[in-house]
């Protein structure tokens, strides 16, 4: 677990299975997701999709409090590709930088397991931009997901940044 202190705010970054989690922190987890992708977002889907189960959880903890999340998934799982997945921060963290220092420490998990992949993320379009600044680039149409629209973003291997 790596922390990171943020002026007034400490965050604290673990990489887990769901099963390294207590029970009260794996409630926390769940409830940010419902919180964030389908609350804030209008989305009435179902957030869990089988998916968590295999996949790698990057949480940014302040406290007992999630700050920023995501998951990382292996190759031909989601996609061909490893992929990155319900990335979010949580209200009360967004516009702190939050968000990068999340990207920057998955990347870096990333690029030292996945060297010589490319990796995708399916990515609301308001975010393109962002995921840009990461090397990710546009590789398909928009499209819907859960009635939002999203692009698929990928992103070359580290080896050939």
């Amino acid at each position: 677990m790596a922390s990171y202190d943020r002026g007034m705010t400490m965050v604290h970054w673990q990489w887990c299975h769901l099963s390294d989690l207590s029970p009260r922190r794996l409630y926390a987890l769940m409830a940010v997701r419902v919180e964030v992708f389908v609350v804030e977002q209008n989305c009435p889907y179902q957030d869990l999709d089988g998916l968590d189960l295999e996949a790698r959880h990057l949480i940014g903890w302040s406290g007992d409090k999630i700050a920023a999340y995501l998951r990382l998934l292996g190759p031909n799982t989601r996609f061909t590709e490893p992929s990155l997945g319900r990335v979010l921060t949580t209200q009360s963290f967004r516009g702190t930088g939050i968000g990068k220092e999340l990207m920057e420490v998955a990347l870096r998990e990333v690029d030292a397991r996945h060297s010589t992949a490319s990796f995708r993320i399916s990515a609301q379009s308001h975010l393109q931009r962002f995921y840009g600044t990461f090397g990710f680039v546009t590789d398909s149409d928009e499209y819907l997901e859960d009635g939002i629209p999203h692009i698929e973003m990928l992103r070359p291997p580290r080896d050939a940044l």
